[in-house]
């Protein structure tokens, strides 16, 4: 495998499972020193020993991305401990299902919290640094995003936010050395998909749609995508949100 990411750093929030444990084994593989960023401090020690087993390194850190504070002190932490960020990768995220007038308020609260102001705020912290160093930013949004879907409001709210983010985000540093892009994809084996609850007696019409005929994706898979919209690769990339759905989108 080459080393497209030798000498560089990556941040990575939601380290600690799924795709962000993903991203961060794949992106150490190529050579990136990580900064990994989680909730769950064992977690967080598990994939940096696996990072190490690799040959390189996970700093791991632990925060809560919905608290700005936190998200300004992991970007210091990076910088202090490596001297230079060179990639964000937005991925910590959280669901919340249920119906709509069912909801309790401080469900659509936390998901907005961690999905969308999350991210803005590790954008905030880290943007003086990747412009630094000619760096980007990838954001993991959701084929939720994009459509409807029973049962996630919040959920689908705060990806299709996270779309527009990422879009103005790149339109507001188009003349400048920094890349934004996102990932849009559907159902992934991770735990917190196999974790969703549904609300009692869903209508299964309505959550069969959550993935398509050609089923669910892996995290691998997700994490490829990301190396490749992190890498100079996708130098010409910028703006961007890929559907990785198994065509779910398609129409």
């Amino acid at each position: 495998m080459t080393e497209r990411f030798a000498g560089k750093v990556a941040c990575v929030t939601g380290a600690g499972s799924g795709i962000g444990e993903a991203t961060a084994l794949r992106l150490a593989r190529e050579g990136a020193r990580i900064h990994g960023v989680d909730v769950a401090a064992d977690e967080l020690e598990r994939v940096a020993a696996a990072v190490a087993a690799l040959g390189s390194e996970l700093r791991p850190f632990v925060a809560d991305v919905a608290r700005r504070d936190r998200c300004f002190a992991a970007v210091a932490d990076a910088i202090e401990h490596f001297g230079r960020l060179d990639v964000l990768c937005n991925i910590a995220g959280i669901f919340r299902s249920g119906r709509v007038h069912e909801m309790p308020g401080e469900d659509w609260d936390r998901v907005i919290a961690v999905n969308l102001s999350g991210a803005f705020y590790m954008c905030q912290a880290a943007i003086p640094h990747l412009l630094a160093q000619g760096g980007n930013i990838v954001n993991m949004a959701s084929n939720a995003g994009l459509m409807g879907q029973a049962y996630t409001a919040a959920y689908g709210a705060s990806k299709a936010a996270l779309i527009n983010l990422t879009r103005s985000l790149a339109m507001e540093y188009m003349k400048q050395p920094l890349r934004v892009n996102a990932l849009a994809p559907s159902g992934t084996i991770t735990k917190l998909a196999l974790g969703v609850k549904f609300p009692d007696d869903p209508d299964p019409d309505l959550t069969a749609r959550y993935a398509g005929m050609r089923g669910v994706s892996r995290a691998e898979e997700i994490a490829d995508a990301v190396a490749y919209l992190a890498s100079d690769d996708a130098r010409s990339v910028h703006g961007a949100v890929w559907s990785i759905d198994n065509g779910v989108t398609a129409g």
